[in-house]
C-alpha cells in the first residue's frame, strides 16, 4: 500500500501539471494587430508539437506501468488520469486536424503578404478554401477561429497594402 500511494502521489503531480498545460492552451492569444495568417499555422503547428510530446510522454513505458499498477489496486486517481488522457488526445487531435486544414491555406500566404493591392486574383481561390476548411474540419469550423482567421487574413491584405502605398 504504501508503493500504491507514493504512485498516485505521482499520478496527482502528473495530473496537476498536465491540467495546467490544458488551462493554458485555452487562454485566448494575445496577438498584435497586424499579424498575418501564418500566425494561425504557426500556433496549432506549435500546439500540436506540444500536445504531440505529452501524448508520447503518456504513452511512454514508464507511465503505462505504473498505470497498470494503479489499475491492480484499483486506484481511485485513475478516473482522473483517464479524463484527461482523452482531454489531451482530442487537444492533440484538434490541433492535428488544424494544422493540416490551415496548410490548405499556405500556398496564399506568400502571394498575400507580396502581391501589389491587385491581389483580386487570389481571394476568389482564397475564400474557397476557408469555405471548404469551414464546411469539412470537425474542429477548426467554430466562429472564435474563423473570426480569428478572417481577421489575420483582412490584416495581410491591409499591411500589402500599407506597404505598397509606402514604396508607391
Amino acid at each position: 500500500t504504501e508503493v500504491i500511494e507514493k504512485l498516485e502521489e505521482v499520478v496527482m503531480i502528473w495530473t496537476k501539471q498536465i491540467r495546467q498545460v490544458l488551462v493554458e492552451s485555452e487562454q485566448i492569444r494575445k496577438e498584435a494587430d497586424d499579424v498575418g495568417p501564418s500566425a494561425e499555422l504557426e500556433h496549432w503547428k506549435s500546439r500540436m508539437s506540444s500536445f504531440n510530446s505529452l501524448l508520447d510522454e503518456i504513452k511512454s513505458s514508464r507511465v503505462k506501468k505504473i498505470i497498470s499498477i494503479l489499475q491492480a489496486a484499483r486506484s481511485k486517481t485513475l478516473q482522473q488520469w483517464k479524463e484527461l488522457d482523452s482531454s489531451i488526445t482530442i487537444a492533440a487531435n484538434e490541433a492535428k486536424d488544424n494544422v493540416r486544414y490551415l496548410y490548405t491555406l499556405d500556398k496564399f500566404f506568400g502571394p498575400l503578404a507580396n502581391a501589389s493591392p491587385v491581389m483580386m486574383e487570389h481571394i476568389p481561390s482564397l475564400m474557397n478554401t476557408v469555405c471548404m476548411i469551414y464546411c469539412t474540419s470537425p474542429y477548426y469550423n467554430t466562429s472564435e477561429h474563423m473570426t480569428s482567421l478572417f481577421l489575420k487574413i483582412t490584416n495581410q491584405m491591409i499591411n500589402t497594402c500599407k506597404i505598397y502605398l509606402c514604396e508607391g
